[in-house]
């Protein structure tokens, strides 16, 4: 039987490092983003989705006030209108991804 010999890395391991994988690149930008700088540029990117966001948080929000205050017609109503919001966030979501991806395209 024959022993495996060892096997010595090209280079040292080194934890505080991300591991090099050739082909890829762990990060698209060049320069770390602060949270506001992405939100920023997010938000210029797809403008619709921080939009349906809002409407959902107004729409949940206005209808818990009406609930607390027994008006049980209004706040169906804006629970009904909370869907609707949430449903144009996740279609805006979807056109912007398809929007990207063929604006990527070559």
């Amino acid at each position: 039987m024959e022993t495996p010999g060892r096997v010595t890395p090209e280079a040292p391991f080194e934890p505080s490092q991300p591991p090099v994988i050739e082909g890829f690149s762990p990060s698209v930008y060049s320069t770390s983003e602060s949270f506001k700088e992405k939100f920023i540029r997010k938000t210029r990117e797809n403008p619709l989705v921080p939009i349906g966001c809002l409407g959902t948080a107004a729409a949940l929000t206005y209808g818990l006030y009406c609930f607390h205050r027994g008006q049980s017609q209004r706040s169906q109503l804006m629970m009904r209108t909370r869907i609707a919001a949430q449903g144009f966030t996740i279609v805006a979501i979807l056109v912007g991804l398809a929007a990207s991806t063929l604006k990527s395209r070559p």
